[in-house]
């Protein structure tokens, strides 16, 4: 696992994180983005010609439950730096040692400013080795790296301290995304050492993907028989959600909830809670919502 890779003009590479406390009370979640896919300064300079994703970048962290919080501050390339096992996006940073990933994270949120910084250490345990294609091409890959990991969290602002279950992969890509896709549904649970990933795509092609894995704690991802994909409410824009989930899925909480995209806690049956996300590419190409978007998404310049 490293952060040197390089990425293709138009093209993105992230390092994704979502964790929930053992007591339910907190959630996280860090995306720390090289060509920022979501970004309409990215979308807007991929119009003309594919652009440098080093010069769109970002470190996405929410919080939620009693502490809410949300800071994703897009940078140029100077405020950028790349190692083999360190990642600096503007003040924070990821720095990978020996299976555990820590991060120090020190932004600002948006579109009310405070302080938001604080750490957290994730231990991984065995790594997913395996990489998995989204299409035909192979021009959109994703990983599941570490999906039954466990994370110690402590921030300063706001003030907290808390243990839980944590979620770790990566997804890269030589094209923007709503080039190639439709939408998505995407969910990890974990139960008893063993997580469950389902990744249902839907192609700009009209063809579909669904991936559906089991891994265990030998790191060894295995195909499994998914169960059915079941609609769930949709959000207050009118994003579409579904979740695989073997008996009735009911939303613990949501999230996110943007003009195309949703991210949901889910029970999904047999005592399991999902974290789950769905996704409309085409809304995000909508003109109205990337002017939508700078309010969430500021840009040092």
């Amino acid at each position: 696992m490293r952060f040197d890779q390089a990425v293709e003009p138009g093209g993105y590479k992230w390092w994704y994180v979502d964790a929930v406390s053992d007591d339910g009370e907190h959630a996280l979640t860090l995306i720390a983005f090289i060509g920022s896919v979501f970004s309409p300064y990215y979308a807007w300079a991929n119009a003309k010609a594919p652009a440098a994703a080093e010069n769109y970048c970002a470190m996405n962290v929410a919080l939620y439950g009693r502490h809410k919080a949300w800071a994703m501050t897009e940078r140029g390339s100077r405020f950028l730096l790349r190692r083999k096992s360190v990642l600096r996006i503007g003040p924070s940073l990821l720095r990978w040692d020996n299976g555990v990933l820590h991060a120090d994270v020190d932004e600002v949120t948006a579109p009310f400013f405070s302080r938001l910084r604080g750490k957290f250490e994730l231990k991984t345990g065995v790594l997913q080795e395996k990489v998995f294609a989204l299409d035909a091409a192979g021009r959109h890959r994703w990983r599941p790296v570490a999906p039954s990991a466990r994370i110690e969290v402590e921030f300063e602002t706001p003030k907290m301290s808390w243990s839980g279950k944590a979620y770790f992969d990566t997804n890269e890509g030589d094209a923007p995304l709503e080039r190639d896709f439709l939408s998505w549904h995407w969910s990890r649970s974990v139960g008893d050492g063993v997580a469950n990933v389902f990744y249902d795509v839907v192609r700009k092609d009209g063809s579909a993907l669904g991936l559906a894995l089991s891994i265990g704690e030998d790191g060894v991802a295995r195909d499994v028989a998914a169960p059915e994909l079941r609609d769930l409410p949709k959000g207050f824009w009118g994003v579409k959600r579904a979740v695989r989930a073997a008996g009735e899925a009911k939303i613990l909480r949501t999230l996110e909830d943007a003009p195309f995209y949703l991210r949901s806690h889910v029970a999904v049956g047999e005592g399991r809670e999902a974290m789950c996300e769905s996704l409309d590419l085409t809304r995000f190409s909508r003109r109205i919502v990337k002017l939508m978007l700078p309010f969430k998404m500021p840009r040092v310049r």
